[in-house]
């Protein structure tokens, strides 16, 4: 089989929208991380801390991502670049290395999404407790609420 210049072409589009929105997702916890800085210097707690701990391993899983599809993007140069010295298999293998890069950059963005979900899961828990202790009582099912609607 012979790749073309469109073959890794097709993943120019991906990795631009990909890095996106990982710089989104960046800017997004670096104002969070701002937030809670000031939040802590006016009320510190162990709570605070632990969103910290926790921010902090995203933003190095946000960071592999950026730098991972980067790498994708520079592989699919490379290859696009052997493809016209003539180079097929250097070709082929340098943009089996891009598409490796680019399924590692997803995995890592799909295990911080899983880490963003347990932090918001985190916060709805202690919004439960808090109104239970509030109300002095249990705090209607979720699910009865949602059929209401």
């Amino acid at each position: 089989m012979e790749i073309t210049y469109s073959t890794p072409a097709l993943l120019f589009p991906t990795v631009s929208l990909l890095y996106i929105g990982y710089t989104n997702r960046f800017f997004a916890i670096a104002n969070l991380i701002r937030a809670l800085k000031a939040k802590y210097e006016e009320h510190p707690g162990p709570n605070l801390i632990e969103q910290m701990v926790s921010l902090r391993r995203r933003l190095v899983l946000i960071r592999n991502m950026q730098t991972l599809g980067i790498l994708a993007l520079f592989f699919c140069m490379g290859c696009m670049m052997l493809i016209y010295l003539g180079y097929q298999q250097n070709a082929k293998a340098t943009f089996a290395i891009a598409l490796g890069l680019l399924m590692t950059s997803l995995l890592y963005s799909l295990r911080e999404i899983q880490m963003s979900i347990d932090a918001i899961r985190l916060d709805i828990n202690m919004i439960e407790e808090m109104a239970k202790r509030k109300e002095g009582g249990m705090l209607p099912d979720p699910l009865e609420l949602l059929r209401r609607d």
